[in-house]
């Protein structure tokens, strides 16, 4: 995976005019306070080889209901370029960007260099602390994410190497997440997580499972850099829906856990509000206009 730290663009078709908005919001004129994002999202779908055609339909749809697929992790059983390429295969009509992070299913096999060409080959922009813009106002940080627990049952730097070595893994993933979301100048941040941020959304695994599905570390530069809402995977048993301390709404998007709450017959749709570029201008306005009063 790349360890660059670039932010990508979402690529234009030929001939398409760049603009201020999403690719495909859905626009009203004279009423552009309705603009939406529309946000397809799955994880855990876990892609095994004979699996071929069983998803491509479900994704196929995402063309007209959404505006940009995210995948947060485990596309395959056990980490294979051959189940891997299963997974890529129930992409094939999809025309939307396509954004994914690996899980840890998909290091299993020991085949991650590999995985990850075959998902960039067909145009997933595959993330691990690196960050995508997917226009002038929306931006997605990507990081697989780590274990660790949570509050004050979180795992320390204590003790024997190899439990350090554990912890830095933990820590290396939330500084990953930190600096892709510190690189997205845009007004709305979305991340796309594997592992949780948030014992909220676990609550239903076994609680002696709890700190091998995240760790709420992940949530502190959730909230520094007000992410307008975070998603994950891995907890299939977990709950759909919680908030970091700072009130940032992470939901829990394993494939099996969104069918279960009636959510979807394969990813969850989230719209997320899009201000208008006048918007933005009054709100900078009157922004500036009431530091000068204070000033």
């Amino acid at each position: 995976m790349s360890q660059s730290g670039e932010t990508r663009e979402a690529p234009r078709p030929p001939g398409e005019e760049r603009e201020d908005g999403p690719p495909r919001p859905e626009r009203r004129r004279g009423d552009r306070r309705q603009q939406r994002l529309r946000v397809a999202v799955v994880g855990d779908f876990h892609c095994g080889e004979h699996d071929a055609g069983r998803y491509r339909p479900l994704f196929a749809r995402a063309n007209e209901e959404a505006d940009v697929l995210l995948l947060a992790g485990d596309l395959t059983n056990w980490g294979t370029a051959s189940e891997m390429r299963v997974a890529v295969g129930e992409l094939a009509d999809v025309t939307l960007p396509v954004v994914a992070v690996l899980g840890n299913h998909d290091h299993e096999g020991g085949q991650v260099g590999e995985i990850c060409g075959i998902l960039r080959e067909r145009g997933v922009n595959l993330l691990d602390g690196d960050a995508f813009l997917l226009n002038d106002r929306v931006g997605i940080a990507g990081v697989k994410g780590f274990m660790g627990g949570f509050g004050r049952r979180t795992l320390t730097s204590f003790g024997e190497p190899a439990i350090k070595r554990f912890v830095d893994a933990s820590i290396e993933e939330v500084k990953k997440l930190e600096l892709a979301l510190r690189r997205l100048n845009t007004p709305i941040r979305i991340a796309l997580l594997h592992y949780s941020p948030v014992q909220d959304t676990i609550i239903g695994e076994p609680e002696e499972i709890y700190p091998f599905l995240g760790t709420d570390r992940l949530a502190e530069p959730l909230d520094r850099f007000e992410v307008a809402v975070a998603f994950h995977g891995h907890a299939h048993h977990g709950s759909f829906e919680g908030r970091t301390p700072g009130g940032v709404p992470v939901y829990n998007v394993s494939h099996d856990l969104i069918r279960r709450e009636g959510r979807g017959d394969l990813y969850f749709l989230y719209e997320i509000p899009l201000a208008s570029a006048e918007e933005q201008q009054e709100d900078e306005a009157e922004a500036a206009k009431g530091a000068r009063a204070r000033g």
